[in-house]
């Protein structure tokens, strides 16, 4: 057994000297892969996303950026470049007008991705967006958007309520807002159960709330006072408060004004110009040429 042993280690020796008298090892690494050529969409990003903002935007639907709990189909690639032109336009610049450049670049999410159909979960609803830890915000259902007859309900339903509604969750989870928003309805939040079958949206209102995915959870409430109030046109704002009756208006004014000081004193952003922005801009989508 000795002698075996001796042999083998005789012969590692031998083996490791012939190996180390072959050529250099080539500096190719196993592991590089060609680079994907660009296209012209992905220059158009790299022009207006990655080099201004910071911000990688996949339209591709990486298998490692995908939520695999849901069977997910990838976005049409023109409804992708319409997407992308109506983000820059609906929400970037119009931080970038309120709050200036830097606060954008700075806190929007390194990644934003589009995924072409919705997320199904077991109770019935759509996951329509998600932000992850202020590093990712994900839109579903982008087939959906119909380029040739844009309708500004449609697209604040389907996609501006979600981006502006995450985009909040990352601001509060960086600067936190005040406990005196949790007092307000704090008997009211009912977790998953807002969905069922015996709550409505009109109940949602007379209690202070300004849509039922509100009544979830106290930070549920604060993003959708905000993601609501910048989507709706000042007549549609006005149509909740009047819906919500003697008990929820004066509920749903109340967290209004702590959203509002919110804005103010930890963003120096006014919620009243962020409207009108949203509002003036969203007046002349029809103008927009959603291609390459």
């Amino acid at each position: 057994m000795k002698k075996i042993i001796l042999y083998l280690f005789a012969w590692s020796l031998l083996v490791g000297a012939w190996s180390c008298n072959k050529n250099e090892i080539s500096s190719n690494s196993i592991f590089d892969a060609p680079a994907a050529p660009q296209n012209a969409f992905d220059k158009w990003l790299l022009m207006n996303y990655t080099y201004p903002y910071n911000i990688d935007f996949k339209y591709k639907l990486d298998d490692i950026e995908s939520n695999l709990t849901y069977q997910l189909a990838p976005a049409k690639a023109e409804n992708s470049v319409a997407m992308a032109k109506l983000i820059k336009y609906l929400w970037l610049e119009v931080y970038d007008q309120v709050g200036g450049i830097t606060f954008t670049r700075t806190y929007v999410p390194r990644i934003i991705l589009l995924v072409g159909s919705s997320g199904i979960n077991p109770n019935g609803t759509e996951l329509l967006g998600t932000a992850e830890g202020g590093l990712k915000i994900t839109l579903y259902k982008v087939n959906e958007l119909d380029i040739k007859a844009l309708n500004i309900n449609l697209l604040n339903e389907y996609y501006f309520k979600t981006i502006h509604h995450e985009f909040a969750h990352i601001l509060h989870q960086t600067k936190n807002y005040s406990s005196d928003f949790l007092q307000i309805s704090s008997t009211d939040y009912i977790g998953e159960a807002w969905n069922d079958k015996d709550e409505s949206l009109s109940k949602a209102y007379k209690l202070g709330f300004v849509s039922q995915y509100a009544r979830k959870s106290v930070d549920e409430d604060f993003v959708e006072i905000l993601a609501m109030y910048v989507t709706s046109t000042v007549t549609q704002w006005n149509a909740i408060l009047t819906l919500a009756g003697a008990d929820g208006r004066p509920k749903i004014e109340q967290k209004f004004e702590i959203v509002k000081d919110y804005l103010t004193t930890s963003w120096n952003i006014d919620i009243v110009a962020l409207r009108d922005a949203v509002q003036e801009r969203s007046a002349l989508i029809g103008n927009l040429d959603l291609t390459l």
